[in-house]
């Protein structure tokens, strides 16, 4: 097969792959990697595809020769990981993302940024087991670890304030909410949160503040308007009383 054919395959395969039609990517990524099998990028997108496809056994090998092709290649160490732990090879899976971990200690830059939000988010999918089993001093040692490799993922944020709130250090919770606000200000997630818990330290109207904020942004958000009805019938006449007849 020429050059030029391999390459075409390769163009049309990844502009498919990127733009998430993952069925129609893999024959030409197929294909390409058949007739010019020395790139591990090929075999990564090919592992991704069938790993979609629940094709785990295929993924895996996939994976596998793309790190043989290329040891430190991150992106593809990571999704063998997800493989070897879907597949129940946890020992595996373990051994290869401290690998892949590693390698990148002290120098977290060095990562591209998917990379990084990939590790990160498996770090934040750990601390939310721990988390779901109360164990929350773990739970917030995973999520440092992962906005340690994305400072800037407001999401996480938000779960991590969660956990200081359910731990009842408020003014921990407080301070993330307010973190996350100030990378995204009208991400809802944060506004919500952080209205239940100011109003769970008895600051009703900043309380109140974060929800209306949140209905300038969404109008019809549901939580935003039952939070505020339960605050207003709260502090409003209650039944039997002159002004409620």
């Amino acid at each position: 097969m020429s050059v030029d054919r391999v390459e075409s395959l390769i163009a049309i395969g990844r502009e498919h792959y990127n733009a998430g039609e993952l069925e129609q990517a893999e024959p030409f990524l197929a294909e390409a990697a058949s007739a010019q099998p020395s790139f591990p990028d090929l075999y990564n997108m090919l592992g991704v595809v069938y790993h979609s496809q629940a094709r785990f056994q295929d993924a895996e090998e996939a994976f596998e020769n793309a790190l043989k092709l290329n040891p430190r290649y991150t992106e593809a160490a990571l999704n063998l990981s997800v493989t070897y732990n879907e597949r129940g090879k946890y020992d595996r899976a373990r051994e290869v993302y401290t690998r892949a971990v590693s390698a990148s200690v002290g120098q977290p830059n060095a990562l591209d940024r998917f990379a990084r939000g990939k590790l990160a988010n498996m770090h934040a999918d750990l601390a939310a087991s721990y988390c779901g089993l109360a164990m929350f001093d773990e739970s917030v040692r995973e999520y440092a670890k992962a906005l340690d490799l994305c400072p800037d993922f407001a999401d996480l944020r938000v779960r991590l304030g969660n956990v200081y709130r359910d731990m009842g250090v408020h003014h921990a919770a407080i301070a993330e909410f307010e973190h996350a606000k100030r990378l995204r200000p009208d991400f809802i997630p944060a506004r919500i949160h952080l209205g239940v818990t100011l109003f769970s330290l008895g600051r009703k109207d900043a309380a109140i503040a974060e929800w209306q904020h949140v209905l300038k942004v969404d109008p019809n958000n549901k939580s935003a308007k039952l939070y505020i009805r339960m605050v207003n019938d709260e502090n409003g006449p209650k039944p039997g009383s002159a002004l409620a007849k």
